[in-house]
């Protein structure tokens, strides 16, 4: 399977914004919904949001609801998280998936090396 690359972390004080992108090479990339998780330190790994084929749904998990954007661009063949508000518990790896959207969001595509998002207090 194709492994996206995630891009875009780094280390923000709190309340900042950070924007992650996630490219793949895909071929049936636009008919895939896609989404984001994230892993923290000792914890697991954890939805964030995702967003369907055409973009006409997109679901947040409630610790990023109203924080959190999810977008696409099916051209670019690649999904994006806009992270505004940051706290210092959004601190994890996070990765990108092809998702089961009606599924429980359910990773169904490979997993790329993940970008770090560090926020500090």
């Amino acid at each position: 399977q194709v492994q996206p690359v995630e891009s875009g972390g780094g280390l923000v004080q709190a309340g900042g914004s950070l924007r992650l992108s996630c490219a793949s090479s895909a071929r049936a990339f636009s008919l895939y919904a896609m989404g984001w998780f994230r892993q923290a330190p000792g914890k697991e790994r954890e939805r964030v949001a995702a967003i369907t084929s055409t973009s006409d749904n997109t679901y947040y998990a409630d610790s990023v609801k109203g924080r959190f954007t999810i977008s696409r661009d099916n051209a670019k063949k690649s999904v994006y998280l806009q992270m505004n508000s940051l706290e210092p518990e959004d601190t994890a790896v996070y990765y990108c998936s092809a998702v089961d959207y009606y599924r429980d969001y359910r990773p169904v595509g490979s997993w790329g090396q993940g970008t770090q998002v560090t926020v500090s207090s």
